[in-house]
């Protein structure tokens, strides 16, 4: 399975709201409905531990897949490290998509098969590596005397 990361402006809020988690840029571009998306974020945080089953059932009940890991601190208090989809402030206007290039209908019928282009024809014939003659020839063989 693979990672899917919920959308927020913090990592709180990533976890608390979230509606709907995206794999890539573009599936949260979609999903933000009109915010922008400003990056991927990690923040850490460092939840008490009354809070923790909390946010880690939060979590749980996030669409989100693999965004948030558990650590442990030198003085062995949980750190979680969330990833998720940063959005920045509402964009005035979103961009329109833009419309696929129409494709011409040919107006006769293609007579050119695959064997014309198989045939060597178009292929380009290679030059032979140009050999300085004032080049030694360290490998030559026996001299002879």
């Amino acid at each position: 399975m693979s990672h899917a990361y919920p959308l927020g402006k913090t990592a709180r809020d990533a976890l608390k709201n979230a509606k709907t988690a995206a794999r890539t840029r573009y599936e949260a571009e979609d999903m933000a409905e009109g915010a922008a998306i400003a990056s991927l974020e990690t923040e850490w945080l460092t939840p008490s531990a009354k809070d923790l089953p909390k946010i880690l059932e939060q979590a749980d009940a996030n669409p989100g897949h693999g965004f948030i890991q558990n650590y442990e601190d030198a003085a062995g208090k949980t750190v979680l490290a969330v990833t998720y989809w940063k959005l920045a402030k509402a964009a005035k206007k979103p961009k329109p998509k833009p419309a696929p290039p129409k494709q011409d209908e040919p107006t006769e019928e293609d007579h050119t098969d695959d064997l014309y282009f198989k045939s060597g024809r178009t292929k380009k014939s290679r030059r032979k590596k140009f050999v300085d003659p004032n080049q030694l020839d360290l490998f030559g063989g026996p001299k002879e005397d």
